[in-house]
């Protein structure tokens, strides 16, 4: 997966010298002098995490972060903040930024963050895989094999769920055996796992 520390920063000064810290340390980088500017890439599908000056002109860095929030992006955010910003740091933390660095930064803490929230995005990308991976073997199951499924994980024994189906206790394991198969389960309690995962 190529990850990209995205950086948006309205001082042209401030963001070169940040793109050139963060190159140095061997990422890969963009930088952006707004937050249109940022929007104009297909944030959803961006893969690293984003430096994000908290007041820019226009659309500030909180307001950016809410939009990116509104349209699903998951990307981590380390706010950047001036003296007298932290408060509002704060509030963006509580909408889920990842982390905040105050001006005038020590360079090894904004690596160490963008470290971490690197780490955090590459969590929630395998995350998402293993969650899509899981949806497609439940929808390999077969109508019945799904209503089986739903029934075995309520907790239903083999006979319970033929006699609630009217079918043989017989038909009810070869069904149990082929979900459990496509699932790639031997366990019942990995199963139910598994499906809450994927619901969740």
């Amino acid at each position: 997966m190529n990850q990209i520390v995205y950086v948006v920063e309205d001082d042209e000064a401030v963001r070169d010298s940040l793109l050139l810290l963060l190159r140095a340390e061997g990422y890969s980088t963009k930088g952006y002098s707004s937050a249109q500017s940022f929007l104009e890439e297909e944030v959803a599908d961006l893969n690293g995490c984003l430096v994000l000056d908290i007041r820019m002109p226009g659309m500030t860095g909180m307001e950016l972060h809410k939009k990116l929030l509104e349209m699903g992006c998951a990307l981590p955010v380390i706010f950047v903040t001036g003296h007298g910003d932290v408060a509002m740091a704060v509030e963006a933390m509580k909408l889920g930024a990842v982390d905040f660095v105050q001006k005038p930064y020590r360079e090894e803490d904004l690596l160490e963050k963008v470290k971490g929230a690197l780490a955090m995005d590459a969590e929630q990308k395998e995350a998402l895989r293993h969650k899509e991976k899981l949806r497609q073997k439940i929808e390999s199951l077969t109508p019945r094999e799904l209503e089986i499924m739903e029934m075995m994980i309520e907790g239903n024994a083999n006979k319970v769920i033929a006699i609630e189906l009217n079918i043989s206790q017989r038909t009810v394991e070869i069904h149990r055996s082929r979900v459990m198969q496509k699932m790639g389960t031997h366990s019942l309690a990995q199963l139910v796992q598994m499906v809450l995962a994927a619901r969740s």
